[in-house]
Order: C-alpha cells, then structure tokens, then sequence
C-alpha cells in the first residue's frame, strides 16, 4: 500500500509539474525565447516525467535488503538512468533542430550557413553516442558480477585489451576523423568536390562517413579517413560560385573575333550564366589546329556543368552549319 501510494503521488507530481511548466513556457514563450522553449518542452515531457517519476520512486523506497525491496530498488535505479539518459538525449535533439531552424534555409549560396550545419550534426551524434555509452556504464556497474569482472579485465588490460583496440581502431579513427573533417573547415555540406575524376556535392556528413550525391544521381560513401589522408578538390571552398570551362579545336584559318561574338551571344542568353564572368581565348595550339577555351561562371557545380555542355553544343552546331571550313582539317603537300 505504501509503495502504491509513492507510486500514485509521484505521478501526479509529474502531473502537476508538466501543467505548471506548460504554463510558464506559454506565458515566457510570448516573448523572445517562444522558438527555444516551445520545441523543448514538447519534446522533452515525456522523458522529463519520466524522470520526474522514477526519482522520487527511488528516492521515497525503504533502503532494506530483505525480500523484494533491493531487486526493486535496483529496477527502479536503472530506470532512472535510462529515463536520464533519454531526456539528455531528447534535449541534443531538439538542440540541433533549433539551431538548423534559426539558419537560412540556403546550402549553395552561404558558405557559413553550410559550415554550421556540417559541423552541428556530428557534434550532436558524437554527443549522444557518449551519452548512450555512460548510461550503459551505469547500468553495468549497478551489477556486482559485472562490476567486478569490468575492473578485473581492466586491471589485468593484456591480451583482451590489445584485441580490443586493435579491432576498435577502424571505427575509433573513422569517428575522430568525422570530427576533425567536421571543424577543419575543408568541405561542408553542399560543398561541390571532384574526386577521382567524378564530381558531385556532399549531402551528409557523418562521423564514419561523407555521402556525395554524383553528378549522375548516383550515392558515392566514403570513409571519412579519406579526406584526412588523400587530397581532393573543393570547387566551392570559397563561394559557391563555379567557373565552367571548354576546350574546341578549330582550324588555323578560323576567326576569333567571330567566333568570340557567338560564344558572347550564347554565354548572355543562357539562364545559367550568373553574370559574373566570362571569356575567349586561344590557350594552345598545334600543327593542325588552334585550342579554343570559353570560359563562365555560373552559380553552382550543376549549374555550371550544364552550362559547358550548353556552350560547347552551341558553338560546334555554329561551326557546322556557318563555318564547316573552320572544322579541324588535315593538310597533305603533294611533292611530284
């Protein structure tokens, strides 16, 4: 009957307590913290009662050793600890909504937009794995037997312990690396990068992994060791801005400056040009024939990449039907 009782009156504490913080909130979040205070509260009355509820269970049970009480009491021991390790976990959770909320919806265009968000979800990931485990240890050393084997392998940390860190070394490196990719600011999410002669823009950013959408909508995952220890190339380092380039071989005889016109009428009636750059030159040439560059900023990698393929349609289409004798020719000399 005592236990029921204890049990009825810190339900209805919880109760009390989730009424009169809802009220709070409702009235404090009137003001400038509604954006932090809302989301908190209604994801976290759960957990929070539950921790509410379980701690005064243990706090209120008779310390004896007789009979049910102790298994009780350990039961209820652990479920505080699950309980708090739940409401810590809600709470990183509705932390990295509420920071992603209060960014600028927009991956390409703001570098520092894409920087928060590259390295807020694996601080929080890392967080709630480091949660996870010390509940796990609590819960573990609440076992006498468990207890005393765990000290007694980490006292003896022979064999067993070289074993285990040998195996553990992979994903040990993988999530310190996600970290160290997380903060050395060399990609972020939304980041264009060539790697291996394939590009594509990162979608996610994990602790063991990095996931790059290709430009062919294929899905390429790589450890995140990769891009500690081997070098790739960030078209958007900087800005998202990316200048496309393509290279044409014509004849000798051909006409720059008419050529330069074209290319110019193309390059300012293409919606992906944003306005920025542009250019023709000859870079090479050879016995045979000239290098052609053009060259045009766009907004972003895939747009970028559209806009070469759109430029160089054009101007071989322009060559073949105005200019065929432009085409890349080989010349013979007859010697009788």
């Amino acid at each position: 009957m005592r236990t029921a009782l204890i049990v009825v009156a810190a339900l209805a504490a919880a109760v009390v307590v989730d009424l009169i913080s809802g009220v709070l909130v409702r009235r404090v979040a009137r003001g400038r913290y509604r954006w932090l205070l809302e989301p908190l509260r209604h994801a976290c009355r759960r957990p929070a009662a539950a921790v509410l509820l379980v701690g005064a269970l243990y706090h209120t049970l008779p310390m004896g050793r007789a009979g049910w009480q102790r298994p009780l009491r350990h039961v209820v021991l652990v479920a505080l600890v699950v309980s708090g390790a739940w409401l810590v976990i809600k709470a990183l959770h509705v932390a990295e909504g509420v920071a992603f909320s209060r960014l600028r919806d927009d991956k390409v265009a703001s570098r520092r937009v894409r920087r928060a968000r590259t390295q807020i979800r694996p601080v929080r990931r890392l967080t709630v794995a480091v949660v996870t485990i010390v509940a796990i240890g609590l819960i573990l050393i609440t076992f006498r037997p468990v207890r005393l084997f765990g000290v007694s392998v980490l006292t003896s940390a022979g064999v067993v312990g070289a074993l285990i860190g040998l195996s553990a070394r992979t994903a040990l490196g993988n999530a310190f690396a996600g970290v160290q990719v997380a903060f050395a600011d060399g990609l972020h999410v939304g980041d264009v990068l060539v790697i291996d002669g394939e590009w594509g823009r990162v979608e996610e950013v994990k602790l063991t992994n990095v996931v790059i959408r290709l430009w062919d909508e294929r899905m390429l995952i790589l450890p995140t060791t990769y891009f500690t220890e081997r070098p790739f190339q960030n078209w958007t380092r900087n800005e998202s801005r990316v200048v496309g380039k393509i290279q044409i071989h014509v004849d000798h005889t051909a006409d720059l400056a008419d050529l330069r016109r074209e290319a110019r009428r193309l390059v300012k009636s293409s919606p992906l040009w944003d306005r920025h750059q542009w250019v023709l030159q000859m870079v090479d040439s050879t016995p045979q024939t000239v290098v052609i560059e053009v060259q045009a900023s766009a907004a972003d990698g895939a747009s970028a990449w559209d806009l070469r393929c759109d430029l160089r349609e054009g101007l071989v289409a322009y060559l073949r039907d105005n200019h065929p004798q432009w085409l890349p020719r080989t010349r013979g000399q007859y010697q009788p």
